[in-house]
């Protein structure tokens, strides 16, 4: 049987996520991020333990279809950008649109409609944070990490971050105290 879970966002959560529904004694078949498949059968007792158990860190069971599709559509933006360094090689919308396997313009109005921004703002906020994690690392000038989050060029990178945070690469890099977000809540 699939769940899907909202806020995880990382191989920790998958992590948690696994150890939590073992020791609930259900095997499971696979586990992606959003998306975990038992090989039992779950009654709705066992779900209501399973919400509550996730709720205590922080995850979410997702029920309605509207829910799921979001959640996956963030979970594909966040792996694309945290995990492969956005190697697309394609369109954001011919992406989400393939993986989806639905209409990219269904996709968009649903996401604008429940999220309040769109698509695109979201996969820019998930690059940002990124370009923030990167700095705080110290180990890429702003040059490798314009190349490796596939942006055009560094004034692009730079004019990008700057209207997003107020701030330039270079002052945010020199910051004492670190604004960044969690990229679940964002």
């Amino acid at each position: 049987m699939k769940l899907y879970i909202k806020n995880m966002v990382c191989g920790r959560c998958k992590l948690i996520v696994k150890t939590e529904l073992e020791k609930l004694g259900f095997t499971l078949k696979s586990i992606e991020l959003g998306e975990v498949e038992t090989i039992e059968n779950i009654n709705t007792t066992q779900k209501k333990q399973i919400a509550e158990l996730l709720l205590s860190f922080g995850f979410e069971l997702i029920d309605d279809k509207r829910g799921k599709t979001i959640e996956q559509i963030k979970n594909l933006i966040r792996e694309l950008v945290h995990q492969k360094n956005n190697e697309l090689g394609m369109n954001l919308s011919d992406y989400l649109r393939q993986k989806l396997n639905t209409d990219y313009s269904s996709l968009s109005n649903l996401f604008s409609d429940v999220e309040g921004i769109t698509i695109e703002k979201y996969f820019i906020l998930q690059k940002i944070e990124r370009v923030k994690e990167l700095l705080m690392y110290d180990e890429m000038s702003l040059s490798e990490i314009a190349y490796t989050l596939n942006y055009s060029s560094v004034a692009y990178l730079s004019n990008q971050f700057k209207k997003i945070t107020g701030l330039t690469p270079s002052h945010f890099k020199n910051l004492k105290i670190k604004k960044r977000f969690n990229i679940d809540e964002l």
